[in-house]
């Protein structure tokens, strides 16, 4: 059972920057490949970035790439995405999620979720 709490969303203007943070609970952390997902009001839940068990390797959704930077800390249990030049269109519930193999662009291949953290960006 792993356990995920997101962090660090927030209110920014447009072309800001936040910096959110996946912790996760068990001591096999670096096993579970992790992605980031985001949902905006009315809209399905996208895939936005993800990275492998070691962090070696990492998959970005074309609408964020060369904005955001994926990262993590398998000795703290830990995830970062770094988001630069935010736009109004990142608005959403950021989620981080995780699964025993390697990550997914897809949402229901996943096994273990956050409760997520909303980001508003304004213009």
């Amino acid at each position: 059972q792993v356990q995920l709490v997101e962090s660090g969303g927030g209110l920014v203007q447009a072309g800001g920057s936040l910096r959110l943070s996946c912790a996760a609970s068990g001591r096999t952390f670096s096993s579970y490949a992790v992605g980031w997902f985001r949902q905006a009001p009315g809209k399905e839940r996208e895939f936005v970035v993800g990275i492998s068990m070691s962090g070696g390797s990492t998959y970005y959704a074309d609408s964020v790439k060369g904005r955001f930077t994926i990262s993590r800390d398998n000795a703290k249990n830990t995830v970062h995405l770094q988001m630069n030049s935010l736009k109004p269109e990142d608005t959403a519930v950021y989620y981080c999620a995780c699964r025993r193999r390697a990550f997914s662009v897809y949402t229901h291949s996943y096994d273990y979720w956050g409760q997520g953290t909303q980001v508003t960006v304004s213009s």
